[in-house]
């Protein structure tokens, strides 16, 4: 492996290397998947200089650590982390890495020492790199200059967990190479706020083709009482509990087109959301669909999450 490597030794619950995905397969049985935050990924591209295509890590819920490895020879420590200077002032021999961490919200340190999400930092060569539990938010999105290199599968770098495309979920002992995913210098400094604050997801709605197989009573529940995210959360899709939503209309449909978002409801009345990596095709109605504004909002639910639903302005 020629230049820098990140050297798994802890990935959490699950940490997959994301881009934007694959869109526009679907008629191929491709799902889009890609970073269930795209928010958090184009921030942290844009922190680090990247092209919009470049891709990063996504760490649910935390727990992560890796050792960074230089270009040959042994690993260098005795480096800080700190805040990204201007190009001009950086060193023509890299130290290190430079890193931003976006997305859901915990603890991170490099070599025992704290910094913060949605600035660029560096990582140096020989020290490790920990990301906490999440505090709020689910899905940590962690930038590399240059992105993260694995094999390109269908025109993306994503892993797809539902069809087993591109490179399999990360395992202790992984090493990750970078890739050349570089748009220019890193940007000055700007403060980015941090943007998971609700205590109540509020999540917009389209109308989905099946509304019609509903009872005027399941639209009233689906947008007037809250929803609670079940533990049956992951990147293929999310069960949702609360009323049973009812039906005038019984039976199944052949299967028939999905989309990001569908909200299908199965014989139980309980909703599930397909995800990035979801099923492009399925027999169960489909009473709504969330909005794209509002996927990002939804990619960061924890289980045990209340949510409630509005309609989407046309």
């Amino acid at each position: 492996m020629i230049g820098p490597a990140i050297l798994v030794e802890a990935p959490g619950l699950l940490a997959t290397v994301q881009d934007r995905g694959r869109p526009g397969r679907a008629a191929q049985g491709i799902a889009p998947s890609g970073a269930l935050d795209r928010g958090a990924l184009a921030l942290a591209n844009r922190l680090l200089g990247n092209t919009r295509d470049a891709a990063a890590l996504e760490i649910t819920m935390g727990g992560f650590s890796a050792v960074l490895l230089p270009s040959g020879g042994p690993a260098r420590g005795g480096g800080q982390p700190g805040v990204a200077p201007r190009e001009a002032d950086e060193p023509r021999e890299p130290r290190g890495l430079w890193i931003a961490l976006t997305g859901a919200r915990g603890d991170a340190e490099i070599d025992g020492r704290g910094f913060g999400p949605n600035q660029a930092v560096l990582w140096p060569f020989g020290t490790r790199l920990r990301i906490g539990m999440a505090v709020a938010g689910s899905r940590f999105c962690l930038g590399v200059r240059g992105g993260v290199d694995a094999p390109i599968v269908a025109g993306s770098r994503s892993s797809d967990v539902l069809a087993g495309l591109g490179r399999p979920p990360l395992a202790p002992g992984d090493a990750l190479a970078i890739a050349a995913e570089v748009a220019g210098p890193i940007p000055a400094a700007e403060p980015v706020p941090w943007g998971v604050t609700r205590a109540l997801l509020e999540v917009a709605l389209a109308p989905g083709p099946r509304a019609d197989w509903f009872a005027p009573s399941a639209s009233a529940a689906l947008f007037g009482e809250p929803w609670l995210v079940s533990n049956d959360a992951n990147r293929v899709g999310m069960r949702l509990l609360g009323p049973a939503l009812q039906r005038v209309r019984e039976g199944e449909l052949p299967s028939e087109g999905m989309v990001v978002g569908a909200v299908q409801v199965p014989p139980s009345g309980l909703p599930t959301v397909l995800l990035a990596d979801g099923p492009v095709t399925g027999g169960y109605p489909v009473i709504a669909v969330v909005a794209a504004a509002s996927l990002d909002l939804l990619a960061q639910a924890r289980p045990g999450e209340r949510l409630v639903f509005r309609r989407a302005l046309p």
